[in-house]
């Protein structure tokens, strides 16, 4: 049981982190370059990344 948990708050991180990290550097290429388009590719790659992690820590069992 408490290995579950554990698992539960490791893909919570991944996800979390991953759209903070590549959601804000998308959000600030937008405000440097006046753009309006990096924010939603930084939260998709963001999101993208965390999942291929997700899957490569725990769905190769």
């Amino acid at each position: 049981m408490k290995r579950d948990e554990g698992a539960a708050w490791s893909i919570f991180g991944y996800l979390l982190s991953g759209l903070l990290f590549w959601g804000g550097a998308g959000y600030f290429l937008d405000r440097w370059l006046n753009t309006r388009y990096f924010l939603l590719g930084g939260l998709l790659l963001g999101a993208g990344a965390a999942i291929y992690l997700i899957w490569l820590r725990f769905g190769r069992e």
